[in-house]
């Protein structure tokens, strides 16, 4: 993110699960402050949770001595969120699941949190960089009706 007045916010959470509440709680109260309508501060909270399990599950392997960095940058269009781990990432781009395939159990009900995130928020990706670990990028816009 670029810009004159870029403002941010970092947190470091331990890799067990629960501890993605607190990012969930600081990008709500962020994007609330921004001006962000209800309905996407809580696409938001549920896009930053996911990224924030998916970093404690698969990138640190819930090794609680393993961080999970949270970075939130705002500017007066914009929040970014930053979710980092030290894994090396997924293996391949975002799948749609196979709803009638996961409500059969003839699919792994689990495995959805990435096709979620990239649902709630206007931009999504995936950085592997094996050698100092991989983070995930969500971004969301403001909008003219919420100014």
């Amino acid at each position: 993110m670029s810009g004159n007045n870029v403002n941010s916010i970092e947190l470091r959470l331990p890799s067990r699960l629960g501890f993605e509440k607190i990012a969930m709680s600081t990008a709500s109260s962020v994007a609330k402050l921004m001006g962000f309508a209800p309905d996407r501060v809580e696409d938001l909270k549920t896009a930053v949770a996911e990224a924030c399990i998916n970093a404690m599950e698969h990138g640190n392997k819930l090794d609680e001595s393993l961080i999970v960095g949270v970075i939130l940058s705002m500017d007066e269009t914009s929040l970014e969120v930053k979710v980092l781990d030290t894994g090396t990432g997924p293996p391949s781009g975002v799948h749609a699941p196979d709803m009638d395939k996961k409500m059969h159990g003839e699919e792994a009900s689990r495995g959805m949190g990435m096709f979620l995130i990239q649902s709630l928020v206007d931009e999504a990706e995936w950085v592997s960089a094996p050698l100092t670990g991989s983070y995930a990028r969500l971004v969301i816009r403001l909008r003219k009706t919420e100014d």
